[in-house]
């Protein structure tokens, strides 16, 4: 079973600017990139899940807070099932690598955030979206 995990990126300032990296993040599975910039801070998308497509976030401007259940059972899935909590800032270019399983709830933390999302499917190429209401897991 693969777990969410974080990959560090990097800030180097000097006289000319700033270059935000990520060296460690090896995006060749990506088909697919968009972003999302939700409508106020209250607002929390979700919850969205994929069996099989996998998922990645940066936060290019302001701040996200990216809650994730891992599902199991895509048709009823458990109300108690645990919550992990990730923030993104774009103090530096952290990705958040969400595997197959997962669904998803964002939420912004600054006002005008935008969120870099890639995924290694293109649109349409499978069917693989599930929503369930944002109330549907009790522990959020």
């Amino acid at each position: 079973m693969s777990l969410p995990k974080v990959f560090k990126g990097g800030k180097y300032s000097d006289e000319r600017g700033c270059l935000f990296f990520n060296n460690n993040f090896d995006a060749s599975v990506i088909k697919r990139i968009y972003y999302i910039e939700n409508t106020d801070l209250q607002f929390i998308r979700g919850w969205t899940g994929h069996k099989i497509e996998q998922r990645w976030f940066s936060a290019l401007l302001g701040s996200f807070i990216i809650r994730l259940i891992k599902i199991d059972d895509w048709s009823v899935p458990s109300k108690g099932l645990e919550i992990l909590e990730y923030q993104l800032d774009t103090d530096q270019l952290d990705v958040l690598h969400v595997p197959e399983g997962y669904a998803s709830a964002i939420q912004a933390r600054e006002k005008a955030s935008k969120l870099l999302v890639m995924a290694n499917y293109s649109l349409g190429e499978i069917d693989d979206d599930y929503r369930f209401p944002i109330d549907y897991f009790e522990n959020l």
